[in-house]
């Protein structure tokens, strides 16, 4: 008399296994982003454009600018017109970054010739704002606190990503543009002092 043998033969365990896997890789995928690839993202993206202004700004002749929002954790990317600095509304490109919730940013002008503040003129010495103040009744964007100029020029800094419970220099993701106008990205406890030669 002949018994049957139970079992699962080798296609059905197989397909199991091939299921298993791909259930893991689905919850994997689905995870949030840690705090630290969330701020690797933004600096990455802002180090992208940098470049990519910077070429511009070069070969149209324009000169563009940057302006970052630390309280509201934003920036956004300007450009000089004959009517003064406006926001890039119409390149996707460049269009605003509003950070996560979680998120934090700091901006840090560089030190030396750029952030020395020898005016020619003192303010309200030549020309006073104030005395326009009614006949300009729309509201002024802020100038840009970098600079990206036709000329190759860039306003030194060094703008930090981070978690906003952590530290900026051991937990940031940092763009930096040297004295010399390389733009670099640092990691989270990178020497913001090491060569850029290699960088840009």
């Amino acid at each position: 008399m002949r018994l049957s043998q139970k079992g699962f033969t080798l296609i059905e365990i197989m397909l199991v296994l091939v299921l298993l896997s791909l259930s893991a890789v689905a919850v994997i995928v689905s995870l949030p982003e840690s705090k630290q690839d969330i701020a690797n993202e933004q600096a990455s993206r802002l180090y992208q454009r940098l470049q990519l202004l910077n070429e511009d700004a070069v070969l149209n002749g324009q000169d563009y600018g940057l302006w970052a929002d630390e309280v509201k954790g934003r920036y956004h990317f300007m450009y000089l017109s004959l009517d003064g600095w406006k926001k890039i509304d119409d390149n996707p490109t460049y269009s605003e970054v509003e950070l996560e919730p979680e998120m934090a940013l700091t901006l840090r002008i560089g030190d030396k010739a750029w952030a020395k503040d020898d005016r020619l003129f003192e303010p309200g010495s030549l020309f006073d704002d104030d005395m326009f103040a009614d006949e300009e009744k729309e509201k002024k964007l802020p100038p840009p606190q970098v600079m990206v100029l036709s000329s190759g020029e860039m306003t030194p800094f060094v703008l930090s990503f981070f978690p906003n419970v952590g530290d900026e220099d051991k937990d940031g993701w940092r763009v930096k543009v040297s004295e010399a106008g390389l733009i670099s990205l640092r990691r989270p406890g990178e020497s913001l002092d090491e060569d850029d030669s290699d960088d840009r």
